[in-house]
């Protein structure tokens, strides 16, 4: 099984490779994703963040898995919500962060049909988040340069 990178990995911040048609080779990686997210435990992983660079995301708050390929925001909430997020490729440090509340994404399901869905609250984080990373982005590009610097000095006092 694959291990998280670990930041300041480069992987991190190289936008991921479009998917376009869902192999089983996918579907084999969206089930090593599942296991590595329930193992953390955690609500959502982006292919990335264990080095396959591919446009692959997994999301769970609880209500069931959905696997995503290529996913996109089509259309975002003007209300925000906050949360705090981690990630475990940046081990012991956490933020809170402000996202819209929902988010509609086009994606490509595990059955190769292309979908458009809603999703809310924790679902929504999730989803923005993963999105992030598949773009090469980590959740604290969303803070203050303040706040990232001493997210960042903290992070490193854990590793």
């Amino acid at each position: 099984m694959r291990s998280f990178l670990r930041w300041p990995d480069a992987r991190l911040r190289t936008p991921a490779t479009p998917v376009g048609e869902v192999t089983d080779e996918h579907r084999r990686i969206w089930d090593e994703m599942l296991d590595l997210m329930y193992a953390m435990p955690g609500v959502g992983l982006a292919a990335p963040q264990i080095g396959v660079m591919l446009r692959l995301a997994v999301v769970d708050d609880g209500s069931g898995p959905t696997r995503l390929a290529d996913p996109r925001v089509i259309a975002a909430s003007a209300q925000l919500r906050t949360h705090e997020e981690a990630s475990p490729n940046l081990p012991g440090v956490s933020a809170v962060v402000k996202r819209p509340r929902a988010v509609t994404v086009a994606f490509t399901d595990e059955t190769g049909q292309s979908r458009e869905e809603e999703f809310v609250f924790l679902r929504a984080t999730s989803v923005q988040h993963q999105i992030d990373h598949l773009d090469g982005k980590m959740y604290f590009d969303r803070l203050s340069r303040t706040k990232r610097d001493i997210l960042l000095r903290k992070a490193a006092k854990c590793a």
